[in-house]
């Protein structure tokens, strides 16, 4: 038995490779501990690890001097603390999932002398691995082309990202029959950042649609706390037949039953919607500075499982006229199911429990490519 620390940043697309990655190892007979922040509480609380440490983490920023200072003196006090939990967990290796909260104790594994694996799930580097990578053994890859991780000099392997348990045992559904009279699945989320604009316009344009499409619907949408009641109010006004809650534990289950899709296009959400194989119009989180989620949404777009909206220029009622186009061409949408199903990488989640027992001492066949 071997034992690994996982760390992670406290959000979903973060932790849930991480989760994934536990469970395969504690199947494999490993012990695994993780390190993270205090958001775990929200989106990690059956993480399968037999200890979860919150370790101090905070995310620079140039912008003001005395909050940079603050942040670094965090960041200082981190490394310390995981330096220690370090030396009583004594791990055979770690892997960093991404995340300012990943950077302290992937440093301290470093100053020990543990091997480490940072994962990138997104197609475009995030700036914490990229600050990381020259502490790493290996950087692990879910895209063939990830923008600036050639820059690093360290052996890469495309492991692609690894999905719950969950979503693995929905992986083999067939696209549910979408005839002209039954009913038309539509599932809506927004991620754990943004869901708010998604709550404003799809509903919107659910609106426009004509009454006999509206009256085929069933749609399960998840919006924030906040928004539920003036979400609840615009699909009663429409007499739209819709499942709303803040969370749904089932999303994984949901999304397989659906026709189509319509969310955030972060790591996790494009690895779950091509792993099952489910077509969807991808609206990325607009603002960051990396482009992070527009990048994870072309790369599915280009393999012709999805549409790319973006949020400055969709308007309920082109977001109708896309949607009245799809579900009149049903077969448009099965050939984009099956395109995105082949994006699929199911057995990520192996190859980087392979490549994390490989550098615990265990030898293992890594598949992947390499460069």
């Amino acid at each position: 038995m071997k034992t690994f620390v996982l760390m992670a940043g406290g959000t979903g697309g973060h932790l849930f490779p991480a989760m994934a990655l536990a469970q395969e190892l504690i199947r494999r007979g490993h012990a695994v501990e993780l390190m993270t922040d205090h958001r775990v509480e929200s989106y990690g609380a059956d993480f399968p690890a037999r200890k979860i440490h919150i370790v101090p983490a905070a995310t620079p920023s140039g912008a003001n001097p005395l909050k940079m200072a603050k942040a670094g003196l965090t960041i200082l006090r981190g490394i310390a603390d995981a330096h220690g939990k370090l030396g009583k967990v004594r791990p055979d290796a770690v892997v960093g999932f991404g995340g300012y909260p990943t950077f302290p104790p992937f440093i301290a594994a470093s100053l020990r002398g543990i091997p480490g694996v940072l994962h990138e799930q997104n197609a475009v580097m995030g700036r914490a691995n990229r600050a990381l990578a020259r502490f790493a053994d290996r950087l692990a890859l879910s895209f063939a082309k990830t923008r600036f991780a050639d820059q690093r000099a360290l052996e890469k392997v495309v492991t692609g990202n690894p999905v719950r348990d969950r979503v693995r045992a929905v992986a083999g559904a067939p696209y549910p029959a979408l005839d002209e009279t039954g009913p038309i699945r539509l599932v809506v989320f927004g991620g754990s950042q943004g869901a708010r604009a998604i709550s404003e316009i799809v509903p919107a344009a659910i609106a426009l649609l004509p009454e006999h499409l509206r009256n085929r619907l069933q749609i399960v949408q998840q919006a924030r706390a906040e928004d539920i009641d003036k979400v609840t109010k615009s699909y009663r006004q429409s007499r739209t037949n819709v499942q709303l809650a803040s969370f749904f534990s089932d999303l994984p289950e949901q999304i397989a039953a659906s026709h189509l899709v319509i969310g955030r296009s972060g790591a996790s959400t494009i690895a779950e919607l091509t792993v099952i194989g489910r077509p969807a119009i991808l609206i990325p989180l607009p603002g960051s500075i990396d482009a992070d989620q527009k990048n994870n949404a072309l790369v599915m777009e280009e393999g012709g499982g999805g549409w790319v909206a973006e949020q400055a220029t969709l308007s309920p009622q082109s977001l109708a006229t896309r949607l009245e186009e799809l579900f009149a061409n049903p077969a448009t949408l099965k050939r984009a199911a099956e395109a995105a199903h082949k994006l699929g990488q199911p057995q990520a989640v192996e190859r980087l429990a392979d490549l994390a027992e490989m550098l615990a001492g265990k030898h293992t066949n890594i598949e992947g490519t390499r460069s």
